[in-house]
């Protein structure tokens, strides 16, 4: 429809500044400055930035879907899936803004689904990653776990491949160390 296309340039600038800043970055002026629009067609679009916001968050379940998507003709962790969360570095970091502020539950609500949206879809390649299959519960508590220290450790800077496969090394490092017990 008309009304989504021009709100499109919005969603996405908008998108971005979050990823980056958070909240605290969604200000009308920095965003119609970054779609290069004046503030009056902001308020035209959205009315305010609580409305803009929870569009926002639908932006992101739409790309967490997309994603998702994506990641359905990944054979393997390591490399399909890491290079698809290169790929989806915005994504990604939105979702790590949500968890930072997830004392809103509406952010924690929204980072639950986004990630439930894209963990299903990789979560037998995740379990033959740790060589869990008779314990899947295992690879899911882990995974649940890994999720969280995930998107509270990552950043525009750490978010490479080396990083992403040194994280999954330390993971395999303490399945392997459980599994010796």
């Amino acid at each position: 429809t008309m009304k989504n296309e021009t709100e499109q340039p919005w969603l996405e600038a908008g998108y971005e500044i979050f990823s980056k800043d958070g909240p605290a970055g969604l200000k009308v002026e920095h965003i119609a400055r970054k779609v290069g629009i004046s503030k009056s067609s902001f308020y035209h679009l959205f009315v305010d930035v609580e409305i803009f916001q929870e569009k926002l968050l639908e932006y992101h379940l739409k790309r967490a879907k997309e994603m998702s998507d994506q990641s359905e003709g990944c054979k393997e962790i390591v490399p399909d899936i890491l290079n698809l969360f290169l790929e989806n570095k915005i994504p990604l970091l939105f979702n790590r803004q949500l968890c930072i502020h997830r004392n809103s539950q509406l952010f924690q609500t929204y980072s639950e689904k986004a990630t439930a949206i894209v963990e299903h879809t990789y979560f037998d390649k995740w379990v033959d990653l740790l060589g869990l299959q008779t314990q899947k519960h295992i690879a899911k508590n882990i995974l649940k776990i890994y999720t969280d220290n995930f998107f509270l450790r990552i950043s525009e800077e750490t978010l490479t491949y080396e990083w992403l496969l040194s994280l999954l090394e330390e993971i395999k490092i303490l399945v392997k160390d459980i599994k010796k017990q």
